[in-house]
């Protein structure tokens, strides 16, 4: 485990997080909402070992953390409407499902629809993290099959997953909720999550 501050990172500790993603970590790092799971996007080991730790097939959507919406047009295609949209809500927690491009490896994109997760996290530590890396990472909600709610105290973290994750961020206490998960690729927006970001609007 490495404790870094949640409002001021210290960029000694980043880089040190940042060398074991570049040699293959998987880590769990805190967000603007719960704790995610995160390693490199062209890991495919990384990937591989998120979905055996969440238990979930390709089928499920893993999320690529960007660090604005110019970085997160290079891994989706947006339209002017899904971009207004993104616009309003980020940095937040909300991850968007979205067509992915041709920079997203096949591997990584949900196998029949071609989308992906994108976020923008309001988070210090995943910005500087995301800042110092100068590319996205690979991330998924950090909750355990049978779990009610996501993970969100590190100590917890470190316990029950210390011997198939590398290293533990431990940022404080993140919340127990999810972010809210929004579809953009139909005709309307689509809420496929209720989570911490406030979609009634879209309700409506």
């Amino acid at each position: 485990m490495i404790s870094i501050h949640p409002d001021n990172p210290q960029p000694r500790l980043i880089r040190q997080v940042l060398d074991q993603l570049q040699e293959g970590a998987v880590i769990a790092l805190p967000t603007d909402a719960c704790y995610a799971l995160a390693c490199l996007p062209g890991d495919k080991t990384g990937a591989d070992r998120i979905r055996r730790i969440r238990q979930v097939d390709e089928t499920h959507h893993l999320t690529l953390l960007c660090r604005d919406l110019s970085e997160l047009g290079v891994y989706a295609k947006v339209d002017n409407t899904a971009f207004r949209l993104m616009k309003a809500l980020t940095p937040g927690a909300y991850t968007f499902i979205l067509p992915a491009t041709r920079e997203v490896p096949r591997r990584l994109q949900h196998p029949k629809r071609r989308t992906i997760g994108m976020r923008v996290p309001a988070s210090p530590i995943v910005s500087a993290l995301l800042e110092e890396l100068g590319s996205p990472l690979m991330s998924a909600t950090l909750q355990l099959p049978g779990d009610e709610h996501p993970l969100s105290e590190p100590w917890e973290i470190e316990e029950r997953l210390g011997k198939v994750v590398d290293l533990v961020i431990d940022g404080g206490a993140g919340t127990l909720e999810a972010t809210s998960v929004v579809d953009l690729t139909g005709d309307a927006p689509e809420v496929m999550r209720h989570g911490l970001g406030d979609v009634g609007f879209l309700d409506e």
